[in-house]
């Protein structure tokens, strides 16, 4: 049983444990910063990496989700699946890797300079966000200077065309190119060979890996100058909801486990390039 398929395991026995205690506490409030083990101290505590989540105006004529229906999100298109796919993530980080990491999450906006000191940031259900200018030219200079942006949960044409519209704003120029298997970002802690598509917690129900017109995975790439991976393009998959949906005993093992090794890949690219 390799290291991933034993953590997931792990998941599932701490998570049901942590439900249990969740209501005996009154329920969701386990996700919130009041939990039990997310003392307030955690948020200040000093790390070398800090799980980011980007949040972002959405679009006026957003659709397609925005928060609701699976997963805990606060019903914001930003915060999809937040937080507890973002912590249960962080126990696979620390549990399969040597990164000091925040035990807990933090939000990040383009309206301030404090993006500047988080060299990470995830981002979901794109197909919905929309930047001013000044936004736009935050994060393309947060970007240029080192800065790495992985991004998630948008299907289909549709999604794809209003993703670009938001992230033309940022790079008018940048080509978009696909990742081959034998790119270095699949490979710096496990090598992942052929990749498939990860779909959120709506498989457990329907049994299809896709949404909308989404049929195949897209696996994209924006580039600095220097080559470096800039932006990090998860099309046609939800690996957020795999994260989230990891204690879930009638989710797939294997997509729970591509999805923590594709993350944990990028964040170790993102960290050392």
């Amino acid at each position: 049983m390799g290291s991933l398929r034993r953590i997931c395991v792990v998941f599932l026995v701490l998570c049901l444990a942590s439900s249990v205690v969740a209501f005996q506490f009154g329920g969701p409030q386990w996700f919130s910063q009041e939990s039990p083990g997310y003392s307030s101290e955690n948020f200040n505590a000093p790390a070398e990496f800090y799980w980011s989540r980007l949040r972002y105006t959405a679009r006026t004529d957003a659709y397609g989700g925005g928060g609701f229906g699976y997963g805990y999100g606060y019903g914001s298109s930003w915060s999809r699946d937040y937080p507890k796919a973002d912590r249960q993530f962080l126990m696979a980080l620390k549990r399969l890797t040597r990164i000091q990491a925040r035990s807990t999450e933090q939000v990040v906006d383009l309206d301030s300079d404090k993006i500047f000191d988080y060299p990470w940031v995830y981002a979901v259900q794109v197909a919905n966000w929309t930047f001013t200018d000044a936004e736009a030219k935050r994060l393309r200079e947060y970007l240029l200077k080192g800065g790495f942006l992985m991004v998630d949960d948008f299907h289909g044409t549709a999604d794809w065309d209003r993703f670009l519209t938001g992230m033309r704003m940022v790079f008018p120029d940048r080509p978009i190119e696909d990742l081959q298997d034998n790119d270095e970002i699949f490979h710096v802690l496990y090598d992942i060979g052929a990749r498939f598509q990860v779909p959120g917690e709506q498989y457990v129900a329907t049994g299809r890996t896709y949404e909308k017109d989404g049929y195949v995975p897209k696996w994209r790439a924006i580039r600095d100058g220097k080559g470096r991976i800039m932006v990090a393009i998860c099309h046609n998959m939800h690996l957020g909801d795999a994260w989230e949906w990891a204690d879930m005993p009638e989710y797939p093992e294997r997509f729970a486990s591509m999805a923590f090794r594709v993350g944990l890949d990028y964040i170790m690219y993102g960290m050392t390039h």
